[in-house]
């Protein structure tokens, strides 16, 4: 008897129809943009964050009614983070995908011989809420059959600029997260990084923050890819590692830099 022949299988136009995605960080930035992804993608998302009007307008700009819900949530507190994961739960009933977003958006803290171990510390939050938000939605995740965790780290975790020590540690530490808890946690449930560049998120902040962004021409030239990225570049990786197309990739980096970490630079 001869094999079958594997039939072409269609590709789905709305690869989240029936997933539920909690998004920390997702009132403003990259987070909002994974968010409006997952949205797009025929998801259902939870957007969590410290900033409620960024929140409240993500819920007013948006208009899809049942298929979100806003947390107020402080990712390096563990009894925010579960109380948070509780409210999603109770709302949405399952949870089949994590994105672990937020921390701080400025890299650079006090020199070292000077910082305190609280410049440390918030250096490390977007670490510390991986931990936090993870633990509590593992076993969600692994109810789902299709769990999915996407880690936010940065190419600062490969290169740097002064006085950043504690945000690189932190998106390095992401990485090395990432493939731990993929192990640990395979079969069901993947886990993954994206490591974005530079995002332009000027425009995408909360109503009083928002603002149209300036580029010069050197800004997008550096880049291969000929621009600077937005939000949707990773709003469209994060749909990809959370979505059963990705079925078969688990505890992988996945730089979204335009190609400006692989271009060669010399002083002039």
């Amino acid at each position: 008897m001869s094999p079958e022949v594997p039939a072409i299988a269609p590709w789905p136009t709305r690869p989240l129809e029936g997933h539920v995605v909690l998004v920390t960080g997702g009132g403003a930035g990259v987070g909002r943009g994974i968010a409006q992804a997952v949205l797009g993608a025929g998801g259902a998302v939870a957007i969590a964050d410290r900033d409620r009007q960024a929140l409240a307008a993500c819920l007013a700009e948006w208009q899809v009614g049942e298929r979100t819900l806003a947390v107020t949530m402080d990712v390096t507190d563990g009894d925010s983070a579960a109380a948070g994961m509780a409210q999603v739960l109770a709302h949405f009933g399952r949870l089949d995908g994590l994105v672990n977003n937020a921390g701080i958006a400025d890299p650079h803290l006090p020199p070292l011989d000077v910082a305190s171990w609280e410049d440390w510390q918030r250096g490390l939050s977007s670490l510390h809420g991986a931990f936090w938000c993870s633990r509590a939605a593992l076993p969600a995740l692994r109810a789902s059959g299709r769990g999915a965790v996407v880690n936010i780290a940065s190419t600062r975790a490969h290169q740097s600029e002064p006085h950043s020590e504690g945000y690189a540690a932190a998106k390095g530490g992401l990485l090395a997260f990432s493939h731990a808890l993929a192990v640990s946690e395979g079969p069901a449930v993947r886990v993954n990084a994206i490591t974005p560049g530079w995002i332009e998120t000027a425009n995408w902040q909360g109503p009083a923050s928002r603002s149209q962004p300036q580029h010069h021409a050197i800004d997008h030239a550096q880049h291969p890819a000929g621009r600077v990225g937005v939000p949707q570049d990773i709003g469209a990786l994060a749909v990809f590692l959370l979505s059963g197309l990705s079925g078969f990739v688990t505890g992988q980096e996945f730089i979204a830099d335009g190609g400006m970490g692989r271009r060669m630079r010399y002083a002039d």
